[in-house]
C-alpha cells in the first residue's frame, strides 16, 4: 500500500505565490540584463561613444566608490549618501505639499461651480508654463538653497494631482450619491464615504505622475538653485568631464524614482483593496 502525503492548502498556496513571484522577477530581469550586455559589448568591441561612454563595469566601480569611499582620493568618494538623502527629502516635502493642496483644490473645483469658475481659468493658464521658467522667481523669493528646489517640485507636482482629482471626483456615480443621500448621509459624509473613495483610482494615477515629475524637476532645480543633492553632483560631474559619474547619477535618480513609485503603488493597493486591479 502506497502512502500519499498531500501538502496543506496554505502551504500549496504559499508555494504557488512564491513561484509566481520568482517567475515575474525573472521576466522583469530580462530587459535590464540584455541592455547591460549590449552596452558592454558596444563599448568593448564597437568603440561606442568614441571612448567617452563608460562601460557598465566602470559605472559600477564609480558608483561603489561614490557610495562607500573605499579610501579613494576621488573628490566624490563617499558623498553619495548625503546627496541622495538631501534630494529624497526635498522630493518628499515638495510632493507632500503638492499632494495635499492638489487634493483639496481638485475636490473643490469638481464639487463647486463657484470654485471652478474662480480657480480653473488660472490653473489652465499656468499649467502650460514650463516649471523651469519659474526658476528665477524661486531664486528671488527663496534664494539659493533647498527651499527653492522644494518650491519648484511642489509647483510642478501640483498640476497632475489637481487635474486627476478633478477628473476622479467629477466621474463619481450619481447613483451612489443618491443612495448615500437616501441613507441619510450629509454632504461631508458623502464626500468622505462615497466621493473620495470612488475617485481614489484617478487620484493615485495623478500621484504617480506627480512623483515621477518631482524627480525630474528636482534635478533641474538642484543644477541651478541648490549647492547640494544629486542634481548638483551631476552638474559637477559634467564640469569635471566624469561621464562615469554622470551615468551613476542617472542610475541613482532612476532607482530612487522607481522605489518612490513602488511605494505609491503599495499604498494604493492598500486603499484600493475593494477594486480588482492588475499589478503593473
Amino acid at each position: 500500500m502506497s502512502l500519499h502525503v498531500t501538502a496543506p492548502p496554505f502551504v500549496s498556496s504559499m508555494t504557488d505565490r512564491m513561484s509566481i513571484r520568482v517567475s515575474r522577477l525573472a521576466r522583469r530581469s530580462i530587459a535590464p540584463i540584455v541592455v547591460v550586455v549590449l552596452w558592454q559589448l558596444a563599448v568593448d568591441y564597437l568603440n561606442f561613444g568614441g571612448g567617452f561612454v563608460p562601460s557598465p563595469y566602470e559605472v559600477v566601480k564609480t558608483l561603489a566608490i561614490w557610495i562607500f569611499g573605499f579610501g579613494s582620493n576621488d573628490r566624490f568618494a563617499g558623498a553619495w549618501l548625503d546627496a541622495a538623502s538631501a534630494s529624497a527629502q526635498r522630493v518628499a516635502v515638495g510632493f507632500a505639499a503638492a499632494a495635499v493642496v492638489g487634493l483639496i483644490m481638485g475636490t473643490m473645483i469638481a464639487r463647486s461651480a463657484i470654485a471652478a469658475d474662480i480657480f480653473d481659468p488660472i490653473l489652465q493658464v499656468l499649467r502650460p508654463i514650463p516649471v523651469s521658467a519659474w526658476v528665477p522667481f524661486s531664486m528671488v523669493f527663496f534664494g539659493i538653497g533647498p527651499a527653492a528646489a522644494i518650491s519648484l517640485v511642489a509647483l510642478g507636482a501640483f498640476f497632475p494631482v489637481v487635474l486627476n482629482t478633478v477628473a476622479g471626483v467629477r466621474h463619481v456615480s450619481e447613483l451612489h450619491l443618491r443612495s448615500a443621500k437616501m441613507l441619510g448621509a450629509g454632504p461631508a459624509r458623502s464626500l468622505m464615504r462615497v466621493v473620495l473613495p470612488s475617485a481614489l483610482p484617478s487620484i493615485f494615477v495623478g500621484l504617480r505622475l506627480a512623483m515621477g515629475l518631482s524627480w525630474v524637476l528636482l534635478i533641474v532645480a538642484e543644477m541651478v538653485a541648490v549647492k547640494s543633492g544629486l542634481g548638483y553632483e551631476l552638474w559637477n560631474a559634467y564640469y569635471y568631464n566624469r561621464m562615469d559619474l554622470i551615468v551613476a547619477s542617472m542610475l541613482t535618480i532612476g532607482t530612487l524614482g522607481y522605489i518612490s513609485d513602488r511605494i505609491i503603488l503599495a499604498v494604493s493597493a492598500h486603499f484600493l483593496r475593494w477594486r480588482e486591479t492588475t499589478d503593473i
